[in-house]
């Protein structure tokens, strides 16, 4: 039944998508053929319809979220120099613990970090519990959405957290790799999250202050 929701959504949307690639075509004319831009298009449109519960949202979210997959392809691919570190976090669906520390850090490092994250099986939507918790600091994620974890990310992140999500992380050396234990927030109260929050949240800001301290340090320290 999946697979035929999947299928005909696909179909009703083929000319937005294309609408989409050919913008995109035109941001990364020079690095990339229009041809593989538009396949990531279509792959990214069907990872997200997977697990999307509301489509009305889905085009943007496939163009934002098809966008940064090319960009982090530029960057691993060494077709430009990384101006900042560029931190991925991942966990299980990317509906928690993953959100929760990306917020604070993009907040914490005002453009001098490159944050995303991702999730090994993402939900269909944030906790909202989560959402609640995180709202409590003033950060609003009710635009965000859980992504599915690409290999085009890792290799394009310099600092790789892991939270719970086991194996599912692909390693490549040269990479800093973390494991950070924490709670699982799915289901929680909000009480309850906000312990979590916090703990997430000295975290994140020691790392902010690691990676932004001295940078170059970092990258030596991960390629050692």
């Amino acid at each position: 039944m999946t697979d035929h929701h999947e299928h005909r959504g696909l179909q009703d949307n083929t000319e937005l998508l294309h609408r989409i690639s050919a913008r995109l075509a035109d941001r990364f004319a020079g690095v990339f053929a229009a041809e593989t831009v538009e396949r990531y298009v279509f792959e990214s449109y069907t990872a997200l319809a997977r697990t999307a519960k509301i489509t009305t949202h889905l085009p943007s979210t496939t163009e934002h979220f098809a966008g940064d997959r090319l960009n982090a392809l530029v960057k691993s691919k060494d077709a430009v120099a990384s101006e900042v570190p560029e931190v991925l976090f991942v966990c299980v669906q990317n509906a928690g613990r993953s959100q929760m520390a990306a917020a604070p850090l993009t907040v914490e490092a005002k453009g001098r970090i490159h944050v995303r994250s991702a999730g090994s099986l993402p939900a269909a939507e944030l906790d909202p519990a989560v959402v609640a918790a995180m709202s409590e600091m003033g950060l609003d994620l009710t635009k965000d959405y859980p992504k599915p974890l690409t290999d085009d990310v890792v290799r394009a992140s310099d600092v790789v957290i892991t939270m719970g999500c086991g194996d599912s992380c692909p390693i490549y050396p040269g990479k800093r790799y973390e494991d950070w234990e924490l709670a699982d927030p799915a289901g929680l109260p909000v009480a309850a999250v906000r312990i979590i929050r916090d703990e997430i949240h000295d975290r994140v800001k020691a790392l902010a202050s690691s990676l932004l301290h001295d940078p170059s340090s970092e990258k030596e320290e991960s390629s050692a």
